[in-house]
Parts: structure tokens; sequence; C-alpha cells
């Protein structure tokens, strides 16, 4: 399991990516999913293939990209219906998707969440 700081927000790459870019070309992606590439939320990225997958942020000194490759099997992307570009996920399933983990097979069971309190009255 990943232990990220809760303001980290993880987000997936629908759509492949060459896996010969760096640093900068994947900053420029970035962009262009609607994303601020210093932010320091995770990107998650794969090729056509979905065998290679590269996770890219910046960390207050720098940009970085970790690189895995698969020895068996694809990454399974979560599925979205309306044809967006990009997709939220937490740390579990990006952990998931990792250990090449089919996301539709996975059952998760209702947990408790806190209620967002309303806003003060002025």
């Amino acid at each position: 399991m990943l232990t990220l700081p809760p303001t980290v927000r993880i987000f997936v790459a629908l759509d492949p990516v060459d896996m010969r870019k760096s640093h900068h070309a994947l900053a420029g992606v970035v962009q262009q999913l609607g994303l601020d590439p210093l932010s320091g939320h995770l990107v998650f990225f794969t090729n056509k293939r979905r065998n290679l997958a590269k996770i890219y942020f910046f960390d207050r000194t720098g940009q970085a990209i970790l690189f895995k490759r698969l020895s068996r099997g694809r990454y399974q992307l979560p599925i979205v219906q309306d044809g967006a570009t990009r997709v939220e996920v937490d740390p579990a399933q990006l952990t998931m998707m990792l250990e090449g983990i089919d996301l539709r097979s996975v059952v998760r069971r209702k947990r408790y969440t806190r209620p967002i309190p309303p806003p003060p009255h002025p």
C-alpha cells in the first residue's frame, strides 16, 4: 500500500502515451489533461500495449518519473463511460493497478464517509 499525504491526488491518463517521453514532454501531457504539472499530484501513464507505466509527479525539488514494466500481463485501467481523458483514483486503486490487478474484478464494500458540514452562516 502506498502512503501518500491526503492532499496528494492521483490521476490516470486514459489515452496511451509514448513511453520515450521524458520529464518535459510528460509535463506537457499533464497540462493537456487540464492539470498543473507542479501541483505535486501523481499522474499515471501507460503505453498502447499497457505493459509499461510511468508515474509523473513534482516533489518540491524537481520533476520525477517512476517507471514500471510488467513481466507478464497488462495494466487494467478504470472504466469511464463518458469519454473522459483522465480519471481520479485513490492510493489503494493505484496499488492494485501497479500489481496488475483488474479493478473490474475487485469488490469494494461500503465504508463510512464523514459527511461534509454545511458552510458557516455569516
